[in-house]
C-alpha cells in the first residue's frame, strides 16, 4: 500500500534519505537548501541518526567523508558558493571512493546573485567542477515525489558505486509543495562489505574478478587500510607509478559508464512520432509537458524527454529518439545555454537543436515557452 501525504521539496529529501539509510547530515545553511539541514536536525535523531550544523561548507562535506568511512550513509546539501567549496572534496570522495551524496539546489549566480531565485546554472560545474578525471552521478527531480524517490536512488547508487552522487534541481522543485503517494517499500542498496577476514595482507582497493568496485569495510571493523587523496594502488598508500595510476584512472572512470542500463531512469513522453522533441530537466520538463500538450492538441507532433540522468548523460536513451520524423530539439534552460552543447554533441548532426535560454531568476511561464517553441518550429 502507499499513502498519500503533502511534502516540500526539500521536506521529501530527507524523507527519502533517511528511507535510504542515512545516518549522518553535516551542513551548513544556504538558501535555497537550508531546509534540507532543518529537517534532517529533527528528523534524524528520530531514527538514531546524528545531524552535525558545521562551521561552513568545506568543514560539513570532510565530516560526510569521514562519516563514510566509518560506515554510515551520509548526506549534505548546498547551493550555489557553498558547492564551489565543496569541489575540492567532491575530488577527493572520488579518488578515495567514498559513497557520499550532496544535495545541490541551484538558484541564480555567479557569485551571491539571487539567492532566493531559481535557476540552472550549475549544471557544467555538476560535471567538471573539481579537476581531473573523474566520474559524477548527477540525478535531477522536477517533482516532489521524485525528490524523494531521486535520493533514495542517489544514495543506492553512491553506495553500488563507491563514488560522490549528486541530487540536483532548481529552487522551484525544492521549495513547491504537492500531494504524493509513497511506497511502503523501496530497493535499498547497502555498500559491499569484504568476504575475507581482517588480516596485515588486506588490500583496500584490490577488486574482484568482473568488478570495478572493491569492497569497503567500515573503520573500526578490526580493518587497517590508509586513505588518501593521492594517486594510489590496491594498498591504498601514495604511489607515483604511471602505470598503477593509469589504471586506477581507468578504473574509478570505468565504474561510472554512460551506457550503464542502472542509468535509465529518463522519461520519454509521446516521442514515437515526434517532429518537435523538448529536452529538459527540473521544473522546466513541467512547463515544457505543458507545451506538449497544448500542441499535440493543435496537431503538431510534439514529445518530450525529461531528463532525470543528468550525469553521465543519457546517450543511449537520447539517441534512440532521433528517428528520421525528428525535425528539432528544442532545449529549454534557466541559463544561457549549459545542456544544450552536450545535446547538440549527441545529436550529431540528425536533427536541428535549438536553445531557449532564460536568465532572469524567474521559472518558464507557459505562454512564453509556447510562443518562443512557435518561433523555433515555425523557422
Amino acid at each position: 500500500m502507499s499513502k498519500a501525504i503533502l511534502l516540500q521539496g526539500n521536506e521529501a529529501c530527507v524523507l527519502g534519505a533517511i528511507k535510504a539509510g542515512m545516518r549522518l547530515f553535516a551542513g551548513y545553511p544556504i538558501t535555497p537548501s537550508s531546509e534540507i539541514a532543518e529537517q534532517s536536525s529533527i528528523l534524524l535523531p528520530k531514527v538514531g541518526g546524528k545531524f552535525l550544523q558545521m562551521e561552513d561548507e568545506i568543514a560539513s562535506i570532510a565530516a560526510v567523508c569521514g562519516a563514510s568511512l566509518a560506515g554510515l550513509k551520509v548526506m549534505t546539501a548546498t547551493s550555489g558558493p557553498g558547492f564551489s567549496l565543496k569541489q575540492e572534496l567532491i575530488g577527493y570522495a572520488s579518488m578515495a571512493e567514498l559513497p557520499i551524496v550532496v544535495a545541490m539546489i541551484m538558484r541564480a549566480g555567479p557569485s551571491t546573485g539571487l539567492p532566493t531565485s531559481p535557476a540552472q546554472g550549475d549544471v557544467m560545474q555538476a560535471r567538471w567542477g573539481t579537476h581531473g578525471d573523474h566520474p559524477m552521478i548527477t540525478v535531477c527531480p522536477s517533482s516532489v515525489k521524485e525528490m524523494y524517490e531521486l535520493t533514495i536512488k542517489a544514495f543506492n547508487f553512491a553506495e553500488m558505486y563507491r563514488t560522490p552522487v549528486l541530487l540536483m534541481t532548481d529552487e522551484v522543485i525544492a521549495h513547491m509543495r504537492e500531494g504524493v503517494e509513497l511506497k511502503e517499500s523501496y530497493e535499498i542498496v547497502d555498500r559491499v562489505r569484504p568476504a575475507e577476514a581482517p588480516s596485515k595482507d588486506y588490500l583496500p582497493y584490490k577488486v574482484e574478478e568482473g568488478s570495478m568496485v572493491p569492497p569497503m569495510p567500515a573503520y573500526g571493523d578490526g580493518y587497517h587500510f590508509h586513505v588518501t587523496g593521492l594517486s594510489h594502488g590496491e594498498t591504498g598508500f601514495p604511489t607515483n607509478t604511471p602505470a598503477v595510476h593509469e589504471k586506477l584512472m581507468q578504473r574509478i572512470n570505468g565504474k561510472v559508464k554512460e551506457n550503464d542500463p542502472n542509468f535509465a531512469i529518463n522519461e520519454k513522453y509521446m516521442t514515437d512520432d515526434a517532429e518537435h522533441i523538448f529536452v529538459a530537466y527540473g521544473s522546466v520538463a513541467r512547463t515544457s509537458l505543458n507545451i506538449v500538450k497544448r500542441l499535440r492538441s493543435e496537431g503538431v507532433k510534439a514529445g518530450l524527454f525529461t531528463v532525470k540522468m543528468l550525469w553521465p548523460f543519457p546517450k543511449t536513451e537520447y539517441q534512440s529518439l532521433l528517428n528520421e520524423n525528428v525535425k528539432n530539439i528544442i532545449v529549454p534552460e534557466m541559463n544561457l545555454g549549459q545542456y544544450v552543447g552536450e545535446v547538440e554533441r549527441y545529436t550529431e548532426g540528425k536533427a536541428k537543436v535549438s536553445l531557449i535560454a532564460k536568465a532572469s531568476g524567474e521559472l518558464f511561464k507557459t505562454e512564453e515557452l509556447y510562443n518562443d517553441t512557435m518561433a523555433v518550429i515555425s523557422k
